[in-house]
């Protein structure tokens, strides 16, 4: 019986099936936790309202969530990454109320986020802290009956962090996104493979040889570095943090401005989190044939109307390839509209990482629901335990055993009087 929702096919909804329990096999620490959840029912009575990016895994985190006994809405965090076939099987095979269609306009995609709340919910998931915003712009009816919620990216970070300085937020987050568990490995082997991904299934270009300009060295823009090298590409990084820019150096990668950059890039991939790091001075200086794409969680770091005053003309050159034709007689092609490559023209971070942030996301929910009387409105790590037991989880899950301290290192590490 398919739930209240508004997506673009429920016919689909077998084939999401499918795809949604292939995903699964790659999430034996998600798996636990479901099982687990199923016995003990932590979130019972919670409704949950999630803007995530709608794929195969996050159809893993939502039945996971309701396995605890929570109701469940979900909407897209972005309008170019529901797969529509997931869409369609949340709705009819797990009940889940669903409102995303890949390639929405921006008004369906704020009505969206709208109606995900109509469940009124007691948590929060957000990839963007675009839920946040609403509720805290239109919404403010919703404040009191919320207990927390939880930001996987970070951007979304970032934004809440601003949120609670200026003394705005109205209820605790957890940032899953810092915990160890989920940036050393989502952030940085998730996001390198697909964004990789998505460039060659939107492009069928050859990185060998080329010239990849990564704009930004976090934990994402290390990830892309490295793929990008592993391909065959010479790569430059731009950097404005002094620190990540020696570590680029040290890690054998060249480091410019992006005004020197430019000239010399085949693709440029922005994963930064901030706006127009690719703008007006820059696109005069591109070559004939440079391609433009973005990591990063939102369309804004690269300066698309800039680029559009630009350009005498763009076309579709082929699905998710915009080419622009400059005013100074050379093209440029833009991908995905300046938005998530690896999730646009690709499927997304592979399963076996995204189990790690998604069993983040469902502990720090049910931690939540057990804390949240005592906690304060800000933005909080996930808490230690929670990151060590996940890691131990999927260790295990990998067949990997490791060495534990003796009581005697144990001791050692907790006293001051044994030296040299």
């Amino acid at each position: 019986m398919s739930a209240d929702c508004h997506i673009a096919d429920i016919s689909l909804a077998d084939a999401g099936l499918d795809r949604i329990e292939w995903a699964e096999r790659e999430m034996p620490v998600l798996r636990q936790i479901r099982e687990r959840f199923e016995r003990e029912r932590p979130l019972a009575g919670q409704r949950i309202t999630a803007c995530l990016h709608v794929t195969t895994e996050t159809a893993n985190l939502l039945r996971t969530l309701q396995a605890g006994g929570a109701e469940v809405a979900v909407c897209a965090s972005n309008p170019l990454s529901t797969q529509d076939d997931v869409a369609a099987a949340l709705a009819r095979h797990f009940g889940v109320r669903t409102y995303c269609i890949k390639g929405e306009d921006h008004e369906t995609y704020y009505r969206h986020i709208h109606q995900a709340l109509d469940i009124r919910p007691t948590l929060t998931m957000d990839d963007g802290a675009d839920t946040v915003g609403v509720i805290h712009s239109e919404r403010r009816e919703l404040i009191p009956g919320i207990l927390g919620g939880t930001e996987e990216t970070t951007t979304g970070v970032i934004r809440l962090r601003a949120m609670a300085r200026e003394g705005v937020l109205e209820y605790p987050i957890i940032a899953v996104n810092d915990a160890d568990t989920k940036h050393l490995f989502d952030n940085r082997y998730g996001t390198g493979q697909s964004t990789m991904d998505g460039i060659l299934r939107a492009t069928n270009v050859l990185l060998a040889g080329r010239t990849v300009v990564v704009a930004g060295y976090g934990w994402c823009g290390r990830g892309v570095a490295m793929r990008a090298k592993g391909l065959g590409a010479h790569v430059i990084v731009t950097e404005v943090d002094p620190t990540k820019a020696i570590e680029a150096v040290m890690d054998g990668f060249q480091v410019m401005p992006m005004a020197q950059a430019a000239p010399l890039g085949d693709v440029f991939i922005t994963v930064t989190g901030n706006k127009n790091v690719i703008d007006g001075r820059h696109f005069d200086l591109l070559k004939d044939g440079a391609i433009l794409c973005n990591s990063g969680h939102f369309n804004a770091e690269i300066d698309i109307p800039s680029l559009e005053r630009a350009s005498k003309s763009h076309r579709s050159a082929r699905p998710f390839v915009e080419e622009y034709s400059l005013n100074n007689g050379r093209r440029v092609y833009l991908l995905a509209e300046g938005r998530l490559i690896n999730l646009a023209a690709a499927e997304g971070h592979p399963a076996s990482v995204m189990d790690m942030s998604f069993a983040n996301q469902a502990l720090s929910a049910e931690h939540m629901v057990r804390n949240a009387s005592r906690m304060e409105k800000r933005v909080y790590r996930v808490p230690e335990e929670i990151d060590k037991a996940i890691a131990s989880l999927k260790l295990r899950s990998m067949g990997v055993t490791i060495d534990e301290l003796t009581p005697e290192q144990v001791e050692y590490l907790n006293a001051w009087q044994e030296g040299t």
